[in-house]
């Protein structure tokens, strides 16, 4: 479930930036890429 979040942000904040849409959108798929990125650790730290 996290990973197909995490792929699809990724997928999401690469196809902004090529696509060369406005920064803070770009901006707020990284910061939202970030949180699901440290969850994943945090629940592979758990187990």
């Amino acid at each position: 479930m996290i990973n197909e979040k995490i792929c699809k942000l990724r997928d999401e904040l690469n196809k902004s930036i090529s696509e060369g849409q406005n920064y803070e959108v770009i901006y707020e798929l990284s910061v939202k890429l970030d949180e699901v990125i440290a969850e994943y650790y945090k629940e592979i730290a758990q187990n």
